[in-house]
């Protein structure tokens, strides 16, 4: 950051959304001098090197001031964002032995106070917006000393200027394996991890990830990914190094594309969901718009997707395993290639120009990381020209290990690990894999590969038939939209014997034959009349499942579809298929949800006792032991740890703690609550005393005879 203020003092660093909507822009100098500044306050507040500090904030201007601020005086932070549970807050600071904390805004102040005696090593606080005087108050009260983040950074202006070079020289004292940063994982398979990272470990990745991902001084890389988040740090680092400018955006369809014609950026890191969003969106604006236009639309999208899958083959462009037979293929497909390529530039023009208005004149290339990266979105995007690269990586790998290049990119890759850093595949014993051409196929990994080497379509018939021989009985196979085909519901049907409930998939590819016409899902809900009321499911269907054998004859089976409405969404819908016609939609709805409830289990199950991997076997029968005796295991644990902390039940420590809390008895309750009443009447209406006992004579006389009792007007009224 300190090279790129030298060098670029007067380029704009960050992009920032000021409160009419716009962006304001903060050149290198004055973020730089900002950096130090805040650098300085903690200085004078006290904040020494290796102090550990806490972060909880969203993606704000100042959250760059505060963690370069930390970094330059060697102090360590522990970010996260404002979404984190007061439970995750309090494990984070207390874990990681937090001495002073910056928040967002008061919201975040209050989840701290909330959990403030998990965190005995907190003493201060720092607030980026402004908090009350009443919230100030109970810091002071737990004990927590408070400073608003502008006043730290004006004091610490002021303490430069007594104590100079004093953060320049704190800045040139850090070593690369002095620990930088502790970002804790999101939690999502158990108790969040912290991950200590080191300057080295950052500093690293920008030896070659700036060559691939490069930028010139002055581009623009605009990003929503949570600023605290691995991915998101590394990205801004690369930005900061090459002298561009980071703009917040926002995930949001809307938000997201407004920015992109305000910002014109040259680079968008972003989750795959973010580009799988925008590749919905157009199919959808697409089918919308109909006619001439959505034809010319898949015509040319369709031509485009040809054409580049016989170029990459040609120019080796897409991820290849074994030989290609590049000197075969050359003479068969140069000719079509040729002959495609007229039809491409057209569509270019015609087509794919008014795509790549979308992100802008000035872009060159979207990052997608964080997660899986569908090979249909990737072939889609070089298909219509706008470059999206993917990239690979962990937190514990600060984060990136590889990235495909923007330049000279090949499909379906990650790109070669980055310079520094080396990646061999293993197994979860930790042997290195390589490519292997015999094996034996009696061992569990031998029926792994093979698995993995067949069809989804015959794993799932091979495993249904083994549990049904181990002499384990259904009626039905409950699956989601990801086995949800034709070939897949008749085969089970025919070879399993047994009726299927699932999820439809909303695709346009996958046809029923209703009425004698083939239909998708969707044709078929439009052209039926829907259920009124408060119906569990809008409309059903009997239908024909219709798939085709490698013989080529037809495999029609009959089914039920059932529309069940979406609760949240009034316009959405979920279609399920059961081959069992004689079952009432409201059966077919009961069971479907089942597989629901079975689901959860087994991921909390797989995640909390970790049976992912203790157990290695393929027996259905040794997987349900295997699950009985981890059960039985933790309930062991579970009874000897109680006996360990306390010799009472948990119901007698219940009674305990509850000891000193005073009894309210049925006739005081009702007493309370016939007097509230009473006063309402006296204050609202005011009533005299004549007529508030003539209201009571009456209300008493009404009551039944116990309530009569427990009042104490038994007597009187009798």
């Amino acid at each position: 950051m300190r090279a790129s203020a030298q060098k670029y003092p007067e380029v704009i660093a960050q992009y920032s959304r000021a409160k009419t909507g716009e962006f304001e822009g903060r050149n290198y100098h004055d973020m730089f001098q900002a950096m130090l500044d805040f650098a300085g306050g903690l200085k004078s507040l006290g904040v020494v090197r290796g102090e550990k500090i806490g972060l909880i904030s969203n993606n704000r201007k100042e959250w760059e001031v505060a963690d370069m601020g930390l970094l330059i005086i060697g102090a360590i932070d522990c970010p996260r964002g404002c979404d984190a549970s007061e439970d995750d807050i309090s494990y984070i600071l207390s874990f990681a032995e937090v001495q002073m904390c910056i928040v967002e805004n008061p919201a975040q102040l209050k989840k701290i106070l909330n959990v403030i005696d998990k965190i005995p090593s907190l003493k201060s606080i720092i607030s980026f917006d402004l908090i009350d005087a009443a919230d100030t108050k109970k810091c002071k009260e737990a004990g927590l000393s408070f400073y608003q983040f502008d006043t730290v950074v004006s004091e610490g202006h002021e303490w430069r200027k007594n104590n100079p070079e004093v953060v320049e020289e704190e800045l040139g004292k850090g070593q690369e394996n002095d620990l930088a940063t502790i970002i804790f994982t999101s939690g999502t398979t158990g108790t969040p991890k912290g991950v200590m990272l080191s300057h080295g470990n950052i500093i690293a990745q920008l030896d070659e990830v700036c060559e691939r991902i490069f930028l010139n001084p002055g581009e623009i890389g605009l990003c929503v990914l949570p600023v605290w988040h691995a991915f998101q740090r590394a990205v801004e680092y690369v930005i900061f190094s090459q002298g561009a400018a980071i703009a917040y955006s926002k995930p949001v369809g809307s938000v997201l594309l407004a920015d992109l014609k305000k910002m014109n950026p040259t680079l968008l890191p972003a989750v795959p969901r973010v580009f799988e969003a925008v590749y919905d969106g157009v199919w959808q604006k697409m089918r919308k718009t109909g006619g001439l236009t959505y034809s010319l639309f898949r015509f040319f999208v369709a031509e485009s997707l040809l054409w580049c899958s016989i170029d990459r083959r040609l120019r080796r462009k897409e991820a290849r395993f074994g030989r290609d037979y590049l000197g075969l293929y050359w003479p068969l497909l140069v000719l079509p290639w040729l002959l495609l390529y007229p039809l491409r530039l057209l569509g270019k023009v015609l087509v794919f120009r008014k795509l790549k208005e979308i992100v802008g004149k000035n872009f060159r290339a979207g990052i997608a990381g964080g997660g899986a990266y569908q090979s249909r979105i990737d072939k889609f995007f070089w298909a219509v020209g706008i470059n999206i690269v993917e990239g690979y990586g962990l937190t514990e790998t600060s984060p990136i290990v590889a990235v495909r290049p923007v330049v000279d990119p090949i499909l379906r890759t990650v790109g070669t690990a980055v310079r520094g850093v080396q990646a061999r595949v293993v197994d979860d014993e930790g042997n290195v894999l390589g490519t292997c051409k015999e094996f034996d196929k009696r061992s569990i990994a031998g029926k792994r590969r093979k698995q993995a080497r067949g069809k989804a379509t015959d794993v799932l018939i091979d495993l249904l038939n083994s549990a049904l021989h181990a002499g384990h009985s259904a009626k039905y196979v409950l699956f989601d939209t990801w086995f949800s085909s034709p070939k897949t519901i008749c085969r089970i049907k025919k070879e399993c014997r047994l009726d299927t409930i699932a999820m439809v998939k909303k695709s346009s590819k996958i046809k029923y034959l209703w009425n004698g016409q083939k239909l998708d899902i969707k044709e078929i809900y439009s052209r039926n009349k829907k259920r009124r009321g408060r119906s569990k499911y809008l409309l059903s269907v009997m239908v024909d499942v219709i798939s085709k054998k490698d013989d080529g004859k037809e495999d029609v089976i009959p089914a039920k579809i059932v529309y069940v409405r979406n609760t949240k969404k009034k316009k959405d819908w979920v279609a399920l298929i059961c081959t069992n016609t004689e079952l009432s939609e409201n059966e077919i709805v009961r069971i479907y949800g089942k597989r629901w409830q079975t689901e959860v289990f087994y991921k909390t199950c797989k995640s909390w006792l970790k049976l992912g991997k203790e157990c290695r076997s393929l027996s259905y029968d040794a997987m349900t032991a295997h699950v009985a005796i981890v059960f039985a295991r933790y309930m062991l644990l579970s009874i000897e740890q109680r006996k360990d902390t306390d010799e009472r039940s948990i119901c007698e420590l219940f009674y305990v703690l509850c000891d000193e809390l005073a009894d309210i008895t049925y006739s005081e309750s009702l007493h309370l609550i016939v007097n509230a009443m009473l006063e309402s009447l006296r204050e609202l209406f005011h009533f005299t005393d004549e007529q508030l006992e003539a209201f009571t004579a009456d209300f008493v006389v009404r009551l039944p005879k116990y309530l009569q009792t427990a009042l104490g007007y038994a007597s009187e009224a009798a």
